[in-house]
């Protein structure tokens, strides 16, 4: 908003004031809110915690939107101190089991942010968060009908992508045009990583495929929906059709990505006219591609009619393009490396990785459980390493485990042998999981460590983790644990944002996400995770605090703690869609 003030003096002052205004309703945004809440709301038989900062005792109300008092409670001081030293107190309300529209209000202080108790109380920030994979789609334009406001032009076709020199071959000389449409955005910006899609597109069909009845239920309104298909497997195919035209058909080789040689300005796709390369290949693109073709593989053959032939296809390339990476088990993708040799010079997001033995691992689990053939399980050490890395990008092993328990039926040999200690292992780190509670009594946010680029997904993947023990052991603390991390992505912290776009009272409105700072709308897109406090504040913006779980700000430059990602969506969606089909268990 702009603001043009002519040289009358009472227009001028009515006009500084107004700025001024805002200035202080935008600085008191950033502050601590003094009851932190949930904002979606809770499920009728859940636990229910509010926090209230800077208290350790008293009492606490829960009252209506007519103010009528409908729960009263002692508060109760939390265990440990913020990061920034200042004590917390837990309302627990989880006894109130009535429908409604609620508060909570303790003396002195402003009400907490509105809240809902009812079943399926998650469900549309659920559908939302993997309605977002939609609004990421690259090669088509997104209609009125199934878009809403954002509806926008098609960008990117990418049906005649460059072979950058350094992904040149005998069959593909540099400057060759290929095809490799579809698939999504990355994140903010525009390009489409093999890498970064691997993890997201395993974590969704790991949603499927954990809770394939509820799945089915949840209609996001795409135009594929109707089909026959649930309408998450629509949306993953869309990434799935991009993801097999990266791998080169001469060797199996998979490219890291399809990009712009530079970031792209905060513009629409539709004007983007720049080229777009295919780059070098990798081993953690190429393993990560076989791992996510493998799983596509078992759950898209139950589809012959809707999509013959694909699941053949999905486990060929699989196949194909593990026996490249036998060949080429260390081939690592260094960007910096790569433009010293090879031009044009590419400066957009590399997501190199030099350690593969997790995708090895990743890979070998899936074609095993795809294949039923264990000779791939046995070509790698699956107990060799005893850490239990949390999955991210670069750290896919879990991703084998939570594959192997959720198909354990159908191991055979050295997998059925080794299964028992593997769950262990899982249970065991879940465990460590719920050692200690954080100041807003969630399982997130215990050390600074929890704190850096895309802390939410760190949430967000742990409540993965606990919902997987949950699974093996049926033992509601899991469960439990696992809320109390979607409580942090909803508002349960210190920031007092819920950090889904278009959920919750105080959302962000400012991400660092390309269609929602030029569409002209002005709300973001809908259901989408933002990175989440970061005191590394690596994009140079001036946040309101260093300290780690305050270290958030609602701007779009603000790249390091507001930036949306694919790999950070995923294991939201998977959290809330998971906690939804399981909400009949708490």
């Amino acid at each position: 908003m702009k603001f043009y003030i002519d040289k009358n003096s009472i227009l001028k002052t009515a006009s500084l004031l107004l700025l001024a205004g805002l200035f202080c309703m935008k600085a008191s945004a950033q502050n601590q809110p003094p009851i932190a809440v949930n904002q979606v709301g809770f499920l009728p038989d859940a636990p229910k915690i509010a926090i209230v900062i800077g208290k350790v005792s008293g009492r606490f109300l829960v009252k209506n939107m007519n103010g009528k008092v409908v729960f009263s409670g002692k508060l109760q001081a939390s265990g440990v101190a913020d990061f920034n030293g200042v004590k917390t107190a837990s309302a627990n309300f989880s006894a109130l089991r009535q429908s409604g529209n609620f508060v909570v209000s303790v003396q002195g202080l402003p009400d907490s942010y509105p809240f809902k108790i009812k079943p399926n109380v998650y469900a549309d920030a659920a559908k939302a968060s993997l309605k977002a994979f939609y609004f990421q789609r690259a090669s088509t334009g997104l209609p009125e009908k199934y878009a809403g406001k954002w509806h926008r032009a098609e960008g990117h076709p990418d049906d005649q992508v460059l072979v950058h020199p350094s992904a040149a071959s005998a069959n593909r000389p540099a400057g060759t045009k290929i095809s490799a449409t579809r698939g999504w955005y990355d994140a903010g910006d525009y390009n489409k990583y093999v890498v970064n899609s691997g993890i997201s597109t395993g974590t969704l069909l790991s949603l499927y495929e954990d809770f394939p009845q509820h799945m089915a239920s949840v209609q996001t309104n795409i135009p594929e929906t109707g089909n026959g298909v649930p309408d998450i497997l629509n949306e993953v195919l869309w990434n799935l059709r991009w993801l097999l035209t990266m791998q080169d058909p001469a060797d199996g080789g998979v490219y890291n990505k399809v990009t712009n040689t530079n970031f792209d300005a905060m513009e629409m796709p539709d004007k983007d006219k720049t080229p777009r390369y295919v780059v070098q290949k990798g081993t953690a693109a190429t393993l990560d591609f076989a791992a996510v073709a493998a799983q596509a593989a078992r759950i898209y053959k139950a589809f012959p009619k809707q999509f013959p032939g694909l699941a053949d296809s999905c486990l060929a390339a699989s196949k194909k393009a593990w026996s490249w990476a036998q060949k080429n088990p260390d081939l690592v993708y260094d960007q910096n490396e790569m433009n010293k040799n090879f031009a044009p010079k590419i400066t957009t997001g590399g997501y190199g990785d030099a350690v593969f033995t997790d995708e090895f691992l990743w890979a070998a689990c899936e074609l095993t459980i795809s294949t039923g053939n264990d000779q791939y399980y046995q070509s790698v050490n699956v107990l060799a390493d005893p850490a239990m890395p949390l999955p991210g990008w670069s750290q896919v092993k879990l991703l084998g485990f939570y594959a192997l328990t959720q198909n354990q039926k159908k191991l055979t040999g050295k997998a059925k042998t080794d299964l028992p200690e593997i769950k262990k292992r899982l249970t065991a780190f879940a465990d460590g999981l719920l050692k200690g509670l954080s100041a807003y009594h969630t399982v997130f946010g215990k050390t600074e460590n929890d704190f850096g680029w895309g802390s939410n997904s760190v949430a967000a993947n742990q409540g993965i983790a606990l919902i997987k023990a949950y699974q093996l052991s049926q033992n509601k603390k899991y469960l439990n644990a696992a809320l109390t991390n979607l409580d942090y992505l909803l508002g349960q912290n210190a920031t007092g944002y819920s950090f889904l776009t278009g959920f919750g009272s105080k959302t962000p409105m400012h991400p660092h996400h390309r269609p929602s700072v030029a569409d002209g709308v002005v709300e973001p897109v809908p259901g989408l995770l933002v990175g989440g406090a970061n005191p590394g504040r690596q994009d140079g913006v001036n946040y309101p605090s260093t300290v780690p779980n305050l270290a958030y700000i609602d701007d779009d430059r603000a790249y390091a703690a507001n930036e949306i990602a694919i790999n950070w969506n995923a294991p939201f969606a998977y959290l809330i869609n998971a906690l939804e089909a399981l909400q009949w268990k708490f």
